[in-house]
């Protein structure tokens, strides 16, 4: 990053060593295989929506990564509205998980969240150097993501009750290929102690209320 430049032109005001990222969290789960999917989203948003909590008061930035689902003329605030309608199954996953203003988002095409994406840029103006990755589906876009991730020399933490995936085992072999051989740590988010994930004061990050 060039250090002439180091705030992305205003918009990447936070600076912190951790960064909590939601992996297709805002979903209308209207695939095949969607409401098998949603009886396991629903406990894990659960899980990420306290967590989220957990990352704002640390001041620890939240960034939303977000499939648009074949929707590419509309925004991130239409996927949103259109997740929340009355007949979207992930109209609950989406009000537990609703995006704030101070939060980040990138729309990816692909699994990765870093293929083709605004991501990699974003994590290195906030000069992140641990990811957290929770959301769907453990063994597609966030294996894919923390694949990418470990590529990048990131650390890695993938709390294993904030990803699902559409069947319990399949959820679990994820986790140990990630564990195994991207050296995630997979232990449970409420075992996370977020003010040793070196969020950063040097660089002038504070918590918010």
């Amino acid at each position: 990053m060039a250090e002439n430049n180091p705030d992305l032109h205003g918009n990447a005001p936070d600076k912190a060593d951790g960064a909590l990222v939601l992996i297709d969290v805002i979903n209308a789960f209207d695939f095949p295989g969607g409401e098998q999917l949603l009886q396991f989203a629903l406990p894990m948003a659960e899980r990420i929506a306290a967590l989220k909590r957990r990352a704002r008061a640390a001041g620890v930035p939240v960034v939303y990564v977000n499939d648009n689902f074949g929707r590419w003329r509309s925004d991130f605030r239409s996927q949103v509205d259109h997740c929340l309608e009355a007949d979207s199954l992930g109209r609950p996953v989406v009000e537990m998980l609703m995006p704030e203003e101070v939060d980040y988002f990138v729309i990816k095409p692909k699994h990765s969240g870093f293929f083709a994406t605004s991501l990699g840029t974003l994590l290195e103006y906030l000069r992140t150097k641990t990811v957290i990755l929770t959301g769907v589906t453990a063994d597609i876009c966030v294996l894919f993501t923390a694949n990418d991730a470990y590529m990048r020399d990131y650390n890695l933490i993938v709390p294993r009750d904030c990803v699902a995936s559409i069947s319990e085992e399949e959820n679990e072999h994820a986790l140990r290929q990630m564990e195994k051989i991207l050296k995630a740590d997979v232990s449970p988010s409420s075992e996370l102690d977020l003010k040793i994930l070196g969020v950063s004061t040097e660089h002038g990050a504070r918590p918010r209320a």
